[in-house]
């Protein structure tokens, strides 16, 4: 019987989706790992320090496209206006998008004066061609994952991450310094135009249209300003270390992110990529939805949690093997940030629940509240060194999250009024 029940729960759509981006997952913590060593050995604080500034301003800068808003809604649409909603997400893509570069180009000059240093400017201007590539297939990709076709996501980005990482080592080992990051993200964005298309047979309309515009920018407005928020709570801190601390700290305290949660938060994401149209799927079922929501999330943290404290606790033995003794002073900072990813993966799986229910407005309220409780953390401990700003990165996320999480699961599950066809 527990054979059977076991089967049974290993066999379902969403692990199986959820099995085929963590082996993408897989092989991209191969790649990365021979990257992130090379990166180690290769930059100086200082060139960590720079490359997460340019990594900041592509993750701010990216969500001015409304990628993730209109790929959403595509997942999330009615069949009958489905064909509309791809054609005008493909326009605005592309309105979006160039606007974006050019906003970014020339945000780059106040953003160099901002840490002293005109060396960004060219490379946040180059980083920004990313831009001039994704609405060739973004809508492949939404409808791909509104099809629960996860597997082809997963052959997108294992082939991604190896072409970036090839590129990133080699430009690397030649002293190309933060170079050898901007042109490993341009480039290896070419790999989705091959797999997506090859893998689906939507192309873009011929005629310039934007029917049901408003529809797409209601919806994604939300859920926009929620990862505007999301990713200001990821970035803030590298924001204010660097600019009250320097350059140098910044790239210690980078590392430890970099090394100790950007490893975590990657099988997070993969673990949770998938259940957003899991959800979807059986949205306006209330007993469906509520299983696939309790036995996602019981997976997710049943692979998290054990992975979190195992790297927390090997840590002081693997950082100065792997990637020498001068990271050590970061160990501890490693430590505290790796534990803040067990909350924040239960709040993201939270924050779907209630994107998928149509009521994106709920959690972007509950974000701005919770990034001005992450703000004062950060901003009160900053003075007292970057040790003490992972400490409050840790709290803030951890009393943050409970407190959302068990609102979400009183509201969505434990009322007695149905509020799945509230609108």
């Amino acid at each position: 019987m527990l054979i059977a029940k076991l089967q049974k729960t290993f066999s379902g759509q969403f692990i199986r989706n959820a099995g085929w981006l963590g082996l993408a997952e897989l092989a991209n913590r191969i790649f990365r790992l021979g990257t992130t060593v090379t990166l180690a050995r290769m930059f100086s604080p200082k060139d960590y320090g720079l490359m997460a500034i340019v990594y900041i301003v592509i993750e701010f800068s990216a969500l001015f496209t409304l990628d993730r808003g209109t790929m959403a809604k595509i997942v999330q649409a009615d069949e009958e206006e489905l064909e509309t909603i791809c054609n005008t997400s493909y326009w605005l893509n592309w309105i979006l998008c160039v606007s974006v570069f050019l906003l970014q180009c020339l945000a780059a000059f106040p953003i160099a004066y901002f840490y002293g240093n005109p060396n960004l400017i060219l490379p946040i201007c180059s980083v920004g061609l990313v831009y001039l590539i994704f609405p060739i297939f973004l809508v492949q990709g939404a409808l791909i994952e509104r099809e629960n076709r996860l597997k082809i996501k997963a052959i997108g980005n294992a082939g991604q991450s190896l072409l970036g990482n090839l590129i990133t080592v080699t430009l690397a080992v030649l002293g190309m310094g933060v170079w050898s990051i901007v042109w490993a993200m341009v480039i290896s964005n070419v790999v989705w135009i091959f797999v997506y298309y090859k893998n689906s047979s939507w192309r873009p309309p011929k005629s310039f249209k934007l029917d049901k515009w408003q529809d797409i920018t209601n919806f994604g407005k939300n859920v926009i300003a929620v990862e505007f928020l999301n990713r200001l709570r990821m970035n803030l801190d590298y924001l204010i270390v660097g600019r009250f601390l320097g350059i140098n700290e910044l790239g210690i305290y980078y590392f430890a992110f970099n090394a100790g949660s950007g490893i975590t938060m990657n099988i997070v994401q993969t673990l949770i990529a998938p259940l957003f149209p899991h959800l979807c799927s059986v949205r306006k079922n209330y007993q469906q939805f509520k299983a696939r929501y309790v036995n996602s999330v019981k997976t997710i943290a049943s692979v998290i949690v054990p992975i979190v404290l195992l790297q927390s606790a090997a840590a002081p033995f693997y950082v100065p093997v792997i990637f020498g003794q001068k990271w050590s002073s970061a160990i501890p900072i490693l430590i505290l940030i790796c534990l803040s990813v067990i909350p924040r993966a239960f709040k993201l799986s939270s924050s779907l629940v209630l994107n998928a229910i149509d009521k994106t407005h709920i959690v972007f309220y509950f974000d701005v509240i919770y990034t001005v409780v992450f703000t004062a953390a950060l901003l009160v401990t900053v003075k007292m060194g970057v040790l003490w700003v992972a400490i409050a990165v840790l709290a803030s996320h951890l009393i943050m999250s409970v407190i959302f999480n068990v609102w979400v699961e009183n509201y969505a599950f434990h009322k007695k009024k149905n509020v799945f066809y509230e609108s």
